[in-house]
């Protein structure tokens, strides 16, 4: 059975000027909407698969709900299904869809994450709290993470065409890893996997994603109750203004045997640092 995350098509192919037409993978991309009874809870552009941990997790890490038993159904429709690219929500009746931003309609690409997205004031109403301090990390198994991650991406790998994010124990071993378009989906889907495993929260555990670390993912792992976020590229200004603020350790640039530490250095057993340089 072909699986829906990739999609098959004839290219061009140009190599030391000689042309070839050559079958490639392609990652997919496709619409999917959360609707519960007449409300659009939004519509985002993900890799299909994995989808009702997506939902889950969106739900979860935008303030939709705010624990598992929140969440009372989720109606996945077939690939054979006409509307195959909706799912149906059925929430608890204590949810209040009209108290979280006119039940929060939006629509989110794939990379830019949510179009619109509430600001840091706008984020302190809902009342986040700051991860609970964890055991410092060794430096050596945070180096050894962007590995695993690469290794365990089975899509990327046919594609090279996704982002990952990947969530490791204390000692470095990994617990779960997703893939998607967008890297905040694949966010999404791992925190998702979480929450409908009741493994919540996620004290003591590094989140790593590939790309850069925006101010969406920060909002998400502290939503997750997750200390640690590194990423192989480079924060945002608003994402380390975040991380500061609500105590995350958000690490950037994790690459080979290198990593530059932007807020919660405590939680890493490093030395202390000497005289101040450029990175």
């Amino acid at each position: 059975m072909k699986s829906r995350s990739i999609e098959l098509t004839q290219v061009i192919q140009w190599e030391d000027a000689e042309t070839a037409r050559v079958e490639d993978y392609l990652a997919a991309e496709e619409p999917l909407e959360m609707r519960s009874r007449r409300n659009s809870l939004g519509v985002t552009l993900r890799t299909p698969g994995d989808d009702e941990e997506l939902v889950a997790g969106f739900l979860f890490t935008e303030g939709i709900i705010g624990r598992r038993e929140d969440l009372v159904a989720l109606r996945m429709p077939s690939d054979k299904d006409p509307e195959r690219n909706l799912v149906r929500v059925t929430f608890d009746p204590s949810v209040r869809l009209a108290a979280n931003s006119a039940a929060r309609r939006f629509s989110a690409g794939s990379a830019c994450g949510v179009c619109g997205k509430a600001s840091i004031t706008q984020l302190r109403q809902r009342g986040l709290r700051r991860p609970k301090a964890a055991s410092p990390l060794d430096p050596e198994i945070l180096c050894q993470l962007p590995l695993k991650l690469r290794a365990a991406q089975a899509v990327f790998g046919r594609t090279g065409g996704l982002h990952a994010a990947a969530l490791f124990g204390p000692s470095g071993e990994l617990l779960v890893l997703r893939e998607d378009i967008g890297r905040h989906n694949a966010v999404d889907k791992a925190i998702g996997w979480v929450l409908l495993d009741g493994r919540l929260p996620l004290t003591g555990h590094v989140l790593v994603v590939s790309g850069r670390g925006g101010f969406e993912i920060v909002q998400k792992a502290i939503t997750a109750g997750i200390p640690l976020l590194a990423s192989v590229s480079a924060p945002s200004s608003l994402a380390v203004q975040l991380a500061r603020e609500l105590g995350l350790t958000l690490v950037g640039f994790l690459r080979g045997r290198r990593f530059v530490i932007y807020s919660g250095e405590e939680r890493i057993a490093v030395s202390a640092p000497g005289s101040v340089g450029v990175s």
